[in-house]
Parts: C-alpha cells; sequence; structure tokens
C-alpha cells in the first residue's frame, strides 16, 4: 500500500532533533519515494568475496555498491531502485556455476555480472541456455567474444592492450627476444598466445613460453627456463592474486630485465609487496587514471577517505562501478519502450542503446562482435610507483 506523502520541512526538524546523518534522510526520502513509485529491478552479481582473489572481487563489489547508492539517491532506474543480490564465487569455475545458477533459477535475476575468465567459460552454457543477460567485466580471455549469444563484456578483451604491449615492446622498447610465462587457466593460456602471436608477426623471437598451475606458489622450474633462453623482456601473464608473487620470483632468480603485464598487474599492493624490484614493470591499464579524469580522482579520493587506501586493481573497479549505469540505462531503454524486464529484452536493450557514457570510464560501445574497444594507458613502476608513459588510442 502506498505510503502518505512525506513533508520535507517536518521530516528535516525531526532529523536535526534526532541527530540523524543527512545521508540517512536521504536514505529515508528515497525509501518513500521508491514505496509510491515501481518495483525495485534485483540484478545479479557473481564475484570472489573469500579465497585469494577476495581483496581484488571485495573491490569491485565495493565499487559497485558505490554506485547503486548514488544510483539510487538520485531516483534509481526511472523510479526503480536498483538492488544487486551478491553472491561469491572464489574465483572458482565450480562455485561460480553454482553461483550463477542461484542467481538464475532462485533469485529470478534476468542480468548477472560476473569476471574471471575461467568463471566466465564455465556459466557460459548457463546463461545462455536460460536467457539471462551475462555482462562480462574485468575478463580478458579473447576466447569471450565466442561464448553465446547472453555473454557480452564491457571491457576489452587481451587483443586489445595485450597486442599494444607487444608492439610497444617491439617498436618503443626495441625488444627482439621475449619470453613469456603465463598461469595456466582460461585468461593466462588465451592471453599469453595474443602476446606471442602479436610479437611474432612484428619479427620478434619468443625465446620461451612457459606456464605455473593456478594453485603453485613456486614459479621456481618455469622461471629458470625462461632465465636460460636469455631474453631482454619477459611478458607475464598471470592473475591478481599470483602477479605479485610471480613478479618477486623472476626478479629473485635474476631476472632484471623489463615485465610487461595486463590490469591484473595494475596494483599498488604489488609494488608493495615487491618493493624496488618491481622497477621496470609495465602495465596496460584499460581506463583513465586520477591525471586524466576529475571523476577518477574524486573517486580515488573517496576510496582514501573512506577506505584509507586505494582499491586493488583500480581500473576494474572502475569499470564495475560503471556497471551500474549500464544496467540503468537498459532499465530506462525498457521501461521507455513498455517492455518487461527480462533477460532477453536486457540482450535487446544492450543491443539497441550500444553506446554507453558512463562516469569512470567514459564511452563504451558495444559491437557487433560482443567486444568492446578502448584507449589503453601505460604505466610503468618507477621508484616505487606507477608512472604514466603513453597513452594508445
Amino acid at each position: 500500500m502506498p505510503g502518505k506523502p512525506v513533508n520535507h520541512r517536518t521530516a528535516i526538524t525531526t532529523a536535526l532533533i534526532l541527530g540523524l546523518s543527512a545521508s540517512l534522510l536521504l536514505a529515508l526520502f528515497s525509501s518513500e519515494s521508491f514505496a509510491q513509485s515501481k518495483d525495485p529491478f534485483r540484478f545479479g552479481v557473481a564475484l570472489p568475496l573469500t579465497g585469494s582473489a577476495a581483496p581484488f572481487g571485495s573491490d569491485q563489489v565495493q565499487a559497485l555498491e558505490w554506485a547503486v547508492a548514488d544510483i539510487n539517491a538520485k531516483g534509481g532506474a526511472n523510479g526503480r531502485r536498483l538492488e544487486a543480490v551478491i553472491l561469491d564465487t572464489q574465483a572458482n569455475p565450480q562455485l561460480g556455476v553454482n553461483a550463477v545458477t542461484r542467481l538464475i533459477s532462485v533469485e529470478k535475476v534476468p542480468v548477472v555480472i560476473t569476471a574471471w575468465s575461467a568463471v566466465v567459460a564455465a556459466v557460459a552454457p548457463i546463461v545462455n541456455r536460460n536467457s539471462t543477460l551475462a555482462l562480462i567485466i574485468g575478463a580478458n580471455s579473447p576466447r569471450i567474444a565466442n561464448m553465446g549469444d547472453y555473454v557480452y563484456t564491457t571491457y576489452p578483451l587481451a587483443e586489445v592492450d595485450v597486442t599494444l604491449l607487444a608492439k610497444y615492446a617491439y617498436k618503443e622498447l626495441a625488444k627482439r627476444k621475449v619470453a613469456v610465462i603465463h598461469i595456466n587457466d582460461e585468461s593466462g593460456v588465451y592471453g599469453a598466445r595474443v602476446f606471442r602471436d602479436a610479437f611474432q608477426k612484428l619479427g620478434g623471437d619468443v625465446v620461451a613460453f612457459e606456464s605455473y598451475e593456478p594453485n603453485a606458489t613456486d614459479y621456481t622450474g618455469a622461471i629458470l627456463k625462461l632465465r636460460a633462453a636469455n631474453p631482454d623482456l619477459v611478458h607475464l601473464h598471470g592473475n591478481a592474486g599470483d602477479s605479485p608473487q610471480a613478479v618477486a620470483q623472476l626478479r629473485q632468480l635474476g631476472l632484471s630485465v623489463p615485465i610487461t603485464s595486463y590490469t591484473a598487474a595494475y596494483n599498488p599492493q604489488l609494488v608493495e609487496k615487491v618493493g624496488k624490484p618491481a622497477d621496470g614493470l609495465i602495465v596496460a591499464s584499460l581506463a583513465p587514471g586520477p591525471n586524466d579524469s576529475p571523476a577518477v580522482a574524486r573517486y580515488v579520493e573517496r576510496w582514501k577517505k573512506e577506505k584509507g587506501r586505494e582499491p586493488n586493481n583500480i581500473p576494474v573497479t572502475q569499470y564495475v562501478h560503471d556497471g551500474a549505469y549500464i544496467i540503468k540505462a537498459l532499465v530506462e531503454h525498457l521501461d521507455r519502450t513498455g517492455l518487461p524486464l527480462t533477460g532477453e529484452n536486457m540482450r535487446k536493450a544492450l543491443l539497441a542503446v550500444r553506446t554507453f557514457n558512463l562516469p569512470l570510464t567514459g564511452d563504451v560501445t558495444i559491437n557487433d562482435n560482443h567486444t568492446v574497444l578502448k584507449p589503453v594507458y601505460l604505466l610503468e613502476v618507477k621508484g616505487g610507483r606507477f608512472t604514466p608513459v603513453a597513452v594508445y588510442q
């Protein structure tokens, strides 16, 4: 039953008497406003909240929750409150299957946000079979583009940033002999191949191509093979959780050459763990940094103020944050056209809208081949800090 209209002057006076915060007062107003309008829109989120990937997944969820709160504080999606149903995957494919199955069959969500390439590969048949739109935000395996009609990345895949890293190594750094080391999973196997193939196409020589297992902590055997090949650059294609250990062991075992990696290694905590030996690490970011965007600068300051630190793997948190705004746009599009908020219609809305102007990552256009293109920001660790090097469109 609809609530009675709020007398804002009375509410403000009452709030002041009771000592309520401005944010709580805003929440009270928002709740009353939503109570008189439309049903909320619930969507699923399947990310790691425990396990080795938890520092990254938890920060992504925090960014998403801030975005949802900001959207709801301004009236939601065409009067609908957004509500995220968040489940833990531990970045484990089987747990990802369990989480996404529950989100679809029990929670009845028409859209799911998820990441980690191995998880995406495992859940893709489920979302396709149930006509549930999956927004992949942060995974980079190039195979994601071909995982089905309901699987769409809002984040560039490896052909964008990893290909650029190979070109940068060959053309700008004038390297001719590189070694590649990667984690043996969906992201590592296929992302490493992108670097290898791009570098060889330019005329370079890949003198070693080694892997390590996802649960391993000692990569000595693989790294010694890289060292024996005497490369003048190493490309590391790990995940966020294992990349600090890989960089540290590469340096400890005598590989002092530059190391390239993708966004998984763009993490202040990596530099803190590895220390001075992290110098010479070159990473590709797919989102603007604080020096590139006032909105991103405010976002980072929010982290420092509320959490006392920068987020883990900041570019991906920006994309996950902006995922809430993509969902908002899809809901508003379907409400305008009078279509029900089903997974099938959410997919139709995605293809109709195509381009989304997002607060932290800028314009994102969904291409016919299920991919997106974005500028690549290169940064190098110098003196224990990530320092911008170049931006490539």
